[in-house]
């Protein structure tokens, strides 16, 4: 029985490692096509579905065809470059981050510490009711009544990427404040109250000591939080302008990852669904590359 137990909880362990490979290995095939054609300067390239000229070589090898109605045409052919969504990408993340990290702070700190019993219960139920809001109503919410209030504060158009930023970072809060403030309720009472004995103040005991007591589990929710940010789709393409267009200022219309490939995946064919695997491929990378360095190096930092 010990041995089954055991291999049973080997497999379910090697199941995700097994997923996660897979979609690699996927995503790594389908966007090849696009790979080859374009390389790394796809990642620096702000054009996306551009005709331009083929260069005098290529042009060489182009069969014209005698019975064309444009013989004399210049041939041309479709470039992909995905600049434009990884910037507005990374973007909108962070404005969500610095949107949501100090008020999901606050309203941990008042969950844990400050409000009376009966008022934390009701406010901490509100909080998880609000993460199980589906995000198509946040989008939907974000796009006539939140945006045109954001319009009128800073200008510029409703949908944009400040829009977006905002509304992800409501998205993102319950989860950084749930998890915050469960982490701050295992302080031991025995350590708080030594400071109070010292004479420490409410303020110095929440900075000293439960601060320090709980940073895994708070840089473990930024975390949560960040994935979910950066995969988001539904409710930014509500919000984001869907355009690509490099942004010229933080109330412009721009466009993310997640939202130009639900937008443009189900009537792509060839290169243009290849360069779509592309993207998605990027933003894998990002998503791995940005929640292992914070796994790796913060929490290790925090741990020693």
């Amino acid at each position: 029985m010990e041995k089954i137990f055991k291999n049973m909880s080997l497999f379910s362990a090697s199941i995700v490692l097994i997923i996660l490979i897979g979609i690699f290995v996927t995503l790594f095939i389908s966007s090849k096509q696009a790979m080859e054609e374009f390389g790394l300067s796809f990642v620096a390239n702000p054009a996306w579905q551009t005709e331009v000229a083929l260069n005098p070589k290529e042009a060489k090898n182009v069969v014209v065809d005698e019975y064309s109605l444009f013989p004399d045409e210049e041939p041309t052919k479709t470039i992909y470059g995905g600049l434009v969504p990884i910037v507005g990408t990374i973007l909108s993340t962070l404005i969500a981050l610095a949107f949501a990290l100090p008020i999901a702070m606050g309203i941990a700190v008042f969950l844990a510490e400050i409000a009376p019993k009966n008022i934390s219960h009701v406010v901490g139920i509100a909080i998880e009711l609000l993460a199980a809001i589906p995000s198509i109503i946040f989008g939907m919410w974000g796009l006539f009544y939140f945006a045109p209030i954001i319009q009128k504060i800073v200008g510029g158009y409703q949908v944009s990427l400040l829009t977006a930023g905002l509304v992800l970072g409501i998205m993102i809060l319950p989860f950084m404040a749930a998890i915050t403030r469960d982490s701050m309720k295992t302080t031991p009472d025995i350590l708080k109250e030594s400071a109070y004995a010292l004479g420490a103040t409410k303020f110095e005991v929440i900075k000293d000591v439960i601060f320090p007591y709980s940073k895994v589990g708070i840089i473990g929710s930024i975390i949560l939080a960040l994935g979910r940010a950066l995969g988001e789709t539904m409710a930014v393409a509500f919000l984001i302008g869907s355009v690509f267009e490099l942004p010229k200022a933080i109330n412009s219309p721009t466009i993310s990852i997640p939202v130009a490939l639900a937008n443009n995946f189900g009537e792509a064919t060839g290169l243009g669904a290849s360069s779509l695997f592309y993207l998605a491929f990027l933003l894998f990378l990002i998503s791995f590359i940005v929640i292992s360095i914070a796994k790796f190096y913060f929490l290790k930092k925090v741990k020693k």
